[in-house]
Order: C-alpha cells, then sequence, then structure tokens
C-alpha cells in the first residue's frame, strides 16, 4: 500500500482495517437524519400539546440559533459532517488495499462530490430554471465539497499535517474575521451586516442568499467546515489504530472534552455561531460529537447492546436517500391520508400521533430499501 508523505517521515501507520461496517457509526448518522426527517417537529409539536418546562426546553433546542448562541439543532450538520471524515480514512484504505491508484481514487471521490453538488442544486429549484433567483450553496453541496477535500487530504497526508490544516484552518478565519476591513464598515465588526463573511457571500455567490443578506453555507465557513470533518479524520485513524477498545473510548471522551471546554472559552472571545461556521463552533461541536460518538461506540461495538439502534441504523444507511427524497416524495399527504381520521381520537396530542407517523410513514420506505439491500449513496 502507498503511504502518505507523513508516514514515510515515520509516523505509524494505521494497524486496523475493518472490513465490515461500524454499527455504531449508521446508528449515530441515523440520529442526527433523525432529527432531520421529523424528530424537531416532534418534540415542537409535543411542547404545544403539553406545554411545561421540560417540553417547552426541548421545542427551543429544536431550532437553529440566530447569528450567535447554539441550541442542540446546530449540532446535527457538524455532527454529520464529522461522521463523513471519520469514514474517510477507512475508504482510502480499503480502495488502496485494493490495488487502486491515487489517480483512480480522486476520481471517484470526485464523482460523489459532484453528485453531491448536483442533488444539493436539485433540493433547492435547479429545474425551475429561475437560475438568477434560486440558493446555489446547499447543505449537500457543502456535504461534497468537504468530502473532496477531507478525501484528497487523507490520500496525500498524514495525520499530523491533517492536524495542523485544523489549526491553521481556524486561526486563519478568526483572523480573518477580526483583521481584514471591510468596505463601510472597517476590520473586526463582527455583525450580520459588517461582518467579512456577509461581505463574500454577497460578493462570490451567485443568486438568492440563505439568510437574505448572507448564507448559512458561506464562502468563508466552507473552509471551517473542512475543518470540521477533519476533526473526524483524526477521529477516524484514531479508530483504525490496533489500540484495545477502551484506549479507544478514553481517547475519543478526553479529546471530547477537551475541545468542548476550548471551543467554549474561545466562545467567550470569538463567539459561537453555527450561522458563519466560526472557529470556537467547530472546537465546542467536534467536542460533542466526540463525546457522541463515543458513548455510541461504547453501548453498541462494545457492549454489543445493538438490537435498540436497529432503528437509527435503518435511517443511517440511507441518509443521503432520504434527505434528498423528503423533498420530491410527499409524505405527508400519505401520513394524513391514512392517519388523519385517527389523529382525531388522540385530541391535543392529535398533532403529536401525525407528527410520529411521519416519521414512521418514512421509515417504512426506509426499512423497505434496507430489507431490499437498496442503499443509494452518492
Amino acid at each position: 500500500m502507498q503511504k502518505s508523505p507523513d508516514q514515510q517521515a515515520g509516523q505509524p501507520e494505521p494497524a486496523v482495517s475493518f472490513s465490515s461496517r461500524i454499527t455504531s457509526i449508521d446508528a449515530l448518522r441515523g440520529f442526527t437524519m433523525f432529527f432531520i426527517i421529523g424528530g424537531g417537529g416532534l418534540f415542537i409539536s409535543l411542547s404545544r400539546a403539553w406545554p411545561n418546562s421540560f417540553t417547552e426546553t426541548l421545542a427551543m433546542h429544536m431550532r437553529h440559533a440566530d447569528w450567535e448562541g447554539f441550541y442542540f439543532l446546530d449540532l446535527i450538520f457538524p455532527l454529520f459532517l464529522v461522521l463523513v471524515g471519520l469514514l474517510v480514512p477507512f475508504s482510502i484504505s480499503r480502495s488502496l488495499e485494493k490495488g487502486m491508484g491515487q489517480q483512480e481514487i480522486m476520481l471517484r471521490v470526485l464523482k460523489r462530490a459532484l453528485v453531491l453538488i448536483f442533488l444539493g442544486l436539485a433540493n433547492y429549484g435547479l429545474f425551475n430554471f429561475d437560475w438568477p433567483g434560486m440558493r446555489w450553496s446547499s447543505v449537500l453541496g457543502r456535504i461534497g465539497i468537504c468530502y473532496f477535500a477531507a478525501s484528497l487530504l487523507v490520500l496525500k497526508t498524514g495525520w499530523r499535517t491533517q492536524a495542523g490544516i485544523i489549526v491553521v484552518i481556524l486561526l486563519g478565519y478568526w483572523a480573518a474575521m477580526k483583521f481584514i476591513p471591510v468596505p463601510g464598515y472597517g476590520a473586526g465588526v463582527l455583525t450580520p451586516e459588517g461582518a467579512l463573511s456577509t461581505w463574500l457571500d454577497q460578493k462570490l455567490i451567485p443568486g438568492t442568499l440563505g439568510l437574505g443578506i448572507y448564507d448559512r453555507q458561506g464562502v468563508l465557513s466552507t473552509f471551517t467546515a473542512i475543518a470540521t470533518t477533519l476533526t473526524g479524520v483524526l477521529a477516524g485513524h484514531w479508530l483504525r489504530t490496533g489500540r484495545p477498545d477502551n484506549q479507544k473510548l478514553i481517547g475519543f471522551v478526553t479529546a471530547g472534552v477537551i475541545l468542548l471546554v476550548s471551543g467554549r472559552l474561545w466562545g467567550e472571545f470569538f463567539f459561537i455561531s453555527r450561522n458563519v461556521w466560526t472557529s470556537s463552533f467547530v472546537l465546542y461541536t467536534s467536542g460533542w460529537s466526540f463525546l457522541l460518538l463515543a458513548l455510541f461506540y461504547w453501548l453498541i461495538d462494545v457492549k454489543g447492546y445493538k438490537k435498540w439502534s436497529f432503528f437509527l441504523v435503518v435511517i443511517g444507511m440511507n441518509a443521503i436517500t432520504i434527505w434528498v427524497g423528503q423533498n420530491f416524495i410527499d409524505f405527508r399527504s400519505t401520513t394524513d391520508a391514512v392517519f388523519m381520521g385517527v389523529s382525531r381520537h388522540f385530541g391535543d396530542f392529535g398533532q403529536v400521533f401525525l407528527a410520529m407517523c411521519l416519521i414512521f410513514v418514512k421509515w417504512l420506505f426506509l426499512l423497505f430499501l434496507y430489507r431490499q439491500k437498496i442503499f443509494l449513496r452518492a
């Protein structure tokens, strides 16, 4: 197997190559997608039907924070990117072990990235042909870019270089936002109107920006999203080592706590924001992601408690399918047609019942694909 430059310099090469899927990763990916396919709506409906401090707090966290701040829903996308990055070392290693050349691997990676970008544009109305008025920066597009960048770096560099790139990106982003002057505002104006990220989005992104004057999938924040993905790459390298499971778990927990605390402390000086994916946001959300990864890995793959995770695994195995498919398949009309009459018997909890049924209908669709061994991947 061809070694990366860092490995040639004397770094240890990963000792373990998993031939089978890591169930905890599929389950954790399914956990992220649960909130995208209706989990958030379920908790919001519950708070309306049964208002109290607990359900209202849950509902509050089922939305994105504004310019500054953090709610649970803000964790979902970075967690997904961490999982994308985590699997890249496994994928690249398997391809090299099969005898594929670097050029062949990168062509396959580029194809997958372009498919994701295309699907993202299709989701945002590419085929409406109102190109000047459509939104060009998409969630799936960002996943494609991050996947491509992470794959290229894993193929060409070692983990030390990748860790260094994370540091450079995070410090560079902070320095750019802090010290580069914006026309009409000056330097270091960290408001939606005066931030460098907003100015770049307005200058470089065509069409409609997702949040009016700037975009959540903006130009500058794409670099920090790549940094998030690279934290997942480092987790993948760690998972591939031949260390005992307990050591791996201790590593994930330790790294998670350090990242979480570092992000929170940095957030006092450089605000935590999902909207512009600040450097503190990268550290903070990567910390939570590592802790969740440790929990799922310990429960499912170490302790062997797998049965409870089947619901999530079914979702996680076809994450991109349902992410795209729910925008083109009218699951809600099917749910209303089948369950609306029954929901009337639940009184104030009728909407809660319908929210649960909507998730169930989508899950049945994914279960059918799972049973048929149909897994659609970019």
